[in-house]
């Protein structure tokens, strides 16, 4: 007799679930997130299960890598992608644990890329890269406000950078207070340049690109870290069928649902990997400053909308050439991606 297993994964506890072939409940019942626990439940049934379903939630990373180094086959759930039907009046773990038992059996369950454990450290890294990325450039928004709002005059980004005593002096107009604010964004902003620094060196000393993906470096805006970031996040391109399935992934693709010429509303936006995402804007952002020709596009975006939808048209490209770069092995023609 063949059994199917899921298992609804939350903070601190699991429901786990098995079914058998006529969706008959052969075990259902609560554990806390204890793999021995959960393993010593499964035990009595290895040898029939067929396949364990686990959410993907935002702490699966040890059930899953245990549940797999014991033998057991793992489908990780797109939860997104699981359609319940809403003329239900109630529902809860254990219905949820069903239902995607359910689901495994009939061999319709919408799953998700399980990342291999020994490259998940590297990539978890670069993600942490990409937060401290983003604080830093609260610190600097932060400092070009208040230079803004009380002195009238602007500041760019090296400007910030080279800020000292005096020049605080300067645009505080001897307004302690002011320069006190300052000198905090500062003093933050230098911290993080400074542990930015250590992670990229430690990415770079762990990890290297795969042959598959050296192409990348060719591509105006993309340095090693971007690229590794792209290869961590992209994982195995044979994923992606085709290239409107790899600019969906990156959220590169409007989520609008339009009919008769008419916008009915929106699809999840959220869905792809927002990480890729911010990739390919970090890479939008360099490459208008560098190349020309992507400049020039950008411009004529700008002119019709605005800066944040000009960039995102760039990253579209982008992703939309890295893909090609990466599945034909050939190096970025800026000529064929912004005709």
């Amino acid at each position: 007799m063949e059994l199917y297993s899921a298992i609804d994964l939350h903070s601190n506890n699991s429901v786990l679930v098995i079914l058998d072939g006529n969706d008959k409940v052969v075990y259902e019942r609560r554990h806390p997130n204890e793999l021995p626990v959960i393993l010593a439940q499964l035990a009595p049934y290895k040898k029939k299960i067929q396949a364990i379903a686990v959410e993907s939630t935002y702490n699966w990373y040890w059930l899953v890598d245990g549940l797999m180094k014991e033998g057991y086959t793992v489908k990780l759930v797109n939860t997104a992608a699981v359609t319940v039907y809403d003329g239900l009046k109630y529902t809860g773990d254990e219905h949820d644990a069903r239902h995607l038992a359910h689901l495994l059996r009939l061999g319709i369950l919408p799953t998700g890329h399980i990342y291999p454990k020994e490259d998940r450290a590297v990539r978890d890294l670069l993600r942490k890269r990409a937060q401290l990325v983003r604080c830093r450039t609260t610190q600097i928004l932060s400092i070009q406000g208040l230079v803004s709002r009380n002195s009238g005059r602007k500041i760019n980004t090296d400007g910030v950078r080279k800020l000292d005593e005096k020049t605080i002096g300067q645009f505080c107009g001897g307004d302690d207070v002011l320069a006190l604010a300052i000198k905090s964004n500062l003093a933050v902003l230098r911290c993080l340049d400074e542990q930015i620094s250590k992670l990229e060196e430690i990415v770079l000393k762990q990890a290297k690109l795969k042959p598959e993906f050296k192409k990348l470096l060719t591509v105006d805006g993309i340095g090693p870290i971007l690229g590794m970031t792209i290869m961590c996040e992209a994982g195995d391109m044979e994923r992606f069928e085709k290239v409107g399935h790899f600019a969906s992934y990156a959220r590169c693709v409007s989520s609008s649902r339009w009919s008769n010429g008419k916008k009915k509303g929106e699809n999840n936006r959220k869905n792809g990997n927002k990480y890729l995402a911010w990739a390919f804007v970090e890479a939008a952002h360099y490459a208008v400053r560098y190349n020309e020709r992507i400049r020039s596009f950008y411009q004529r975006k700008q002119a019709k909308t605005n800066k944040i939808v000009a960039t995102k048209a760039v990253a579209h490209k982008l992703a939309r050439a890295c893909y090609h770069v990466l599945k034909e092995q050939t190096p970025f023609e800026e000529a064929r991606a912004f005709a």
